[in-house]
Formats: structure tokens, C-alpha cells, sequence
């Protein structure tokens, strides 16, 4: 009996595959770590050879796990790493090394694009903001900087489409991506206009045909069944970006509630879904994300603020390190166990600190590499434990000034990540988006995910609605009501923090001026 699915999730850190039952509970996952390299000091790389065959580790893995797992895959869904671009030749070898979403080498590229007016029209049709990480903003930095790169280039992909192409042999993408980057999100298709502000009409054979997985699939290739044990002409599922698989996992496609979805990890990833291409709301900013979703016209709107739990790491590592220079060691899990304690004493005052943590700087709602963190209102009365509570409290502003560029602030938050354990978080975020915060039980949200537009696609469901129902709605735990109390005092603050990040960009900016002018001044000696 064809009786289970494979969700195989190829992430920045990790690549799993994980089976589930028809009806969405999880049997098993086999997983290794994610190998990649830093290029100079802002490249990212990943060979693409090794992340196949690291795919098929799993795979075999996850065989041994699972008693005669061939006779009974139904099939397999594939997603991964957003962004980046992964470039085949003619006979589908590599062409050099993939470029992943951490690489920053197009910056001033994207810069430039930015400040050109065409890019109000193009984030019109994308409903996205450029950024370093997009492919469309890599291959214009290849070819205006390095051609060399292109030689010999037939397709371009990202991490998940390699991962198809070597399951199956097709050069495709799907829509979610192909549509942020170079498309219309409204017609789900390639856009010329958009091809041509980014600079890359030469290069427009070099994407692939895009396939919604949601509707259409291809079959394990001989090659592919050979190198993995599973059997040839198993149907294979195209899964939508990581972003979307995790979620529709997490419970963000919910009809007929006000739901939202926060991914809380090292960034923070905040969710609203558009039930129509009317309710896709732009920003004047031009920036976040459109993403179509595997439902017809529905579409995840996210806004990203590039460090989360990265602040939080930061705090506790000056604990960490002042408490070495003592002669004390402290692992993090310790430090992190004196969390709730620094938060029980910690005061409520109008102390802020802006979460801009990142050598990055920011990326949503706006974006400026030379953003920085700061405390805004310290003075002596205040101690450690106001200091950590203002970065938590610093966590929930940035999401809440996400939310905030994309329409109402929604009724609940659906949250996943790492950070979705802490109950202090899962509190002070309630509180400062005025709504109830739920979680789930299911910890593999983007492999569910994927597995989920593999269910719908091949007719074991006959609608996404009806596949959440069964793998999204058991799993959720019973959401917690926003604390009236902190919220009153979040909606006091919040203009001030949203004041103090716009007052202080012209002090990022002379800061980022003085540090580059340095070295420069000490060469000139």
C-alpha cells in the first residue's frame, strides 16, 4: 500500500527528510548538516554535488527507519532555501558553486537598482523588495562584474530546484519564487518589464519553466531511484520556498480567521495571508515580500527583520563574557535559565532598544545595511535585567512594525522556531501585537508543508482546506490571549520606537561613513 510522504526540506543549516502518514502524522526523519563556505567577506557558497548527495543520505536514512519504505512511498515533495542562484550547463552539470541567500555581493547593486524609479513599477508586479540575496539581483551583479561566472550556463535554479532537477531530470521552478523575483504575482508568470529593469533580457533563457506542485508533478528518474532505493517512477512534487511549505505547516492557510504567522529563529519572518490579489497591500517603502501560496489566488505577504533571536544571544553572551573575565563559566542553555529571573525584575519604563543587532543592518520593514542596535532612554536607575528586558521587548517591536507595514495587526499569531519554547517571548509578543500567540506540536513544519502540496496535487485531499484540517489543526496547542495589560503599555511605546529608529538613520549612516573612511585614512599614511 502507497500509504506515505516524503517531505525532504534542504535548509541553510540542515537537510532532512522527514515521512508522514496520508493523514499528516510524522513517522520519521533522517537529516544531516548543511555544508557551506564564505567567499571573501561577504560571499556564500554551496556545491551543489554535495547538497545531492547529502539529500540522498537522508533518503537512504530515512529507508532504514521505516520498514520497506519503497514498496510504500506514495511520493516525494521537495523544498529548501530561498533565494540564491544555482547554475547548470546543457548536460545538467554544475556551473560552479550555488550562491545562497547569506551572500552579500550584490549589495551595492541592489543599491542602485533601488534608486532607480523604474523599481516603483517593478515592485508593482513582483510586490517584493529587491535585496542581495534575490537571483535577479546575482546574476546583474555577474554580469556587470565577474561575465566569466555565466560561461557555459544553460539553467539557473535555487537550492530546491536543483534538488527537483536531479529527482527528475526537469528544469523547473516554481511559483513562489519565480514570481518574487522576475514575475507578476497576479498572473503567477515571467514578467518582461521586470526581466528588463533588472538588466538581464540576455540572460532570460536561464530560467526555467516555472511548476506549481500543487497541481502538477514528474516521476523519480532511474538515475535518481538507482541513488536513492526508492522506486523509479515515484511521482515527485515540487514544493513552493521553504518560507511558504513552513507556513502552510505552521497554520497560516486557516480560511475564515484572522491568523498571521511568525517564524521566530535567528531573523524574524512575519506572515499575513492575501485571500486575493486586491488584498496583497504594498508599502510605500517598497519593501517585504509577495509570495504566492499553493491555493489559487492566495498569497503569504512577509515582511523579514534580519536578526531575532540574534539580539537575544548577544545579551547573554555579555553576561557570558563578563562573568568570564570572573573567572565563572556559563554555557548558554545556563545562561538562557536566568532568563525568566533578569524579566521578573526588570521594571516596566519606557526604556527601548532598537533589535538592530545584524553587521547586515536591516532588511524589514526597511532596509539600510547601516542600521545598528542601540538602547534608547537608558539611565542610572536601570540594571541588567531592564537591559534584557528591553531586547525582548526590542523582538516584539520589530515584528509589530513588520506587521504594522501590511495592514491591520491580525487577531492571532501562528509561531514556529526555535524562540516559540520560551513562554516569556510567546508573552511579551502577545502583548505587543494586541493578540493571542499558538503553537504547534509538529516541529517539522516546512517538510509537512511540502508534503501537504503533495497530498492536494496527487487527490488525497481534495482542496488545502481540507488537508489543514487533518495535518495542520490537531497539532495546535490552545492559543494564549494576549495580555490587556502589556498591551495597553506596547501601543503607548510603539510610536516611540518607530520615531527613534527613523531619528537615528542619519547617525547609522555618518557612523557606517566614519568606520569605511578609516581604514582608508590609515592606508593613506
Amino acid at each position: 500500500m502507497r500509504d506515505i510522504l516524503i517531505g525532504i526540506d534542504a535548509g541553510t543549516s540542515v537537510i532532512k527528510s522527514v515521512a508522514f502518514d496520508l493523514g499528516g502524522r510524522q513517522l520519521a526523519m533522517a537529516a544531516v548538516p548543511n555544508t557551506y563556505e564564505a567567499v571573501g567577506r561577504t560571499g556564500s557558497v554551496q556545491d551543489l554535488n554535495r547538497t545531492w548527495a547529502d539529500t540522498v543520505t537522508t533518503l537512504t536514512e530515512l529507508s532504514a527507519k521505516i520498514e520497506n519504505l519503497p514498496g510504500r512511498v506514495a511520493a516525494i515533495a521537495v523544498t529548501g532555501q530561498g533565494d540564491g542562484t544555482w547554475m547548470i550547463d546543457k548536460g545538467g552539470e554544475p556551473i560552479g558553486k550555488g550562491w545562497l541567500w547569506l551572500d552579500a555581493r550584490a549589495g551595492d547593486t541592489v543599491l542602485r537598482l533601488r534608486g532607480d524609479s523604474g523599481d516603483v513599477e517593478r515592485f508593482a508586479s513582483t510586490g517584493s523588495g529587491l535585496a542581495a540575496c534575490q537571483q535577479g539581483a546575482q546574476l546583474r551583479w555577474m554580469s556587470d562584474n565577474a561575465p566569466e561566472m555565466l560561461s557555459g550556463v544553460a539553467t539557473t535554479f535555487h537550492c530546491k530546484d536543483w534538488l527537483y532537477f536531479k529527482l527528475t531530470q526537469m528544469r523547473a521552478t516554481d511559483p513562489s519564487e519565480a514570481n518574487f523575483t522576475f514575475g507578476n504575482f497576479r498572473t503567477r508568470s515571467y514578467n518582461d518589464d521586470v526581466i528588463r529593469f533588472l538588466g538581464l533580457q540576455k540572460l532570460k533563457h536561464f530560467l526555467p519553466e516555472i511548476v506549481d506542485g500543487a497541481t502538477s508533478h514528474h516521476l523519480l528518474s532511474t538515475d535518481a531511484a538507482a541513488a536513492s532505493g526508492l522506486p523509479t517512477g515515484t511521482p515527485v512534487v515540487l514544493g513552493y520556498v521553504d518560507v511558504v511549505c513552513t507556513a502552510l505547516g505552521a497554520g497560516l492557510y486557516d480560511p475564515g480567521t484572522d491568523t498571521g504567522c511568525s517564524i521566530i529563529g535567528s531573523t524574524g519572518m512575519h506572515m499575513r495571508l492575501a485571500t486575493s490579489a486586491d488584498d496583497v497591500r504594498l508599502n510605500r517603502d517598497l519593501t517585504g515580500y509577495t509570495m504566492c501560496m499553493p491555493i489559487a489566488g492566495t498569497y503569504a505577504q512577509m515582511q523579514s527583520n534580519m536578526a531575532a533571536t540574534l539580539n537575544i544571544d548577544w545579551i547573554l553572551s555579555v553576561a557570558g563574557g563578563l562573568l568570564k573575565g570572573m573567572g565563572v563559566e556559563k554555557t548558554k542553555a545556563e545562561l538562557l535559565s536566568h532568563v525568566d529571573g533578569w524579566l521578573a525584575e526588570a521594571k516596566d519604563s519606557s526604556l527601548m532598544f532598537q533589535p538592530y543587532i545584524s553587521e547586515a543592518g536591516e532588511r524589514g520593514p526597511f532596509v539600510d545595511a547601516s542600521a545598528r542596535a542601540s538602547f534608547v532612554g537608558l539611565s542610572i536607575t536601570h540594571g541588567f535585567g531592564d537591559m534584557v528586558k528591553a531586547v525582548f521587548d526590542g523582538l516584539a517591536m520589530a515584528a509589530r512594525d513588520c506587521y504594522a507595514e501590511m495592514g491591520p495587526l491580525p487577531g492571532r499569531i501562528r509561531l514556529t522556531g526555535g524562540a516559540a519554547r520560551s513562554a516569556s517571548l510567546r508573552r511579551i509578543l502577545g502583548g505587543a501585537l494586541g493578540a493571542s500567540v499558538q503553537t504547534s506540536e509538529r516541529e517539522e513544519a516546512g517538510a509537512a508543508g511540502a508534503a501537504m502540496i503533495a497530498a492536494v496535487s496527487l487527490g488525497i485531499y481534495p482542496s488545502m482546506a481540507d488537508c489543514v484540517r487533518d495535518w495542520v489543526s490537531p497539532h495546535q496547542r490552545a492559543a494564549e490571549p494576549a495580555d490587556e495589560a502589556l498591551a495597553r503599555r506596547y501601543d503607548g511605546l510603539f510610536p516611540s520606537y518607530q520615531q527613534s529608529r527613523i531619528a537615528l538613520r542619519p547617525v547609522w549612516h555618518a557612523l557606517s561613513e566614519g568606520a569605511a573612511a578609516g581604514p582608508q585614512q590609515e592606508r593613506l599614511k
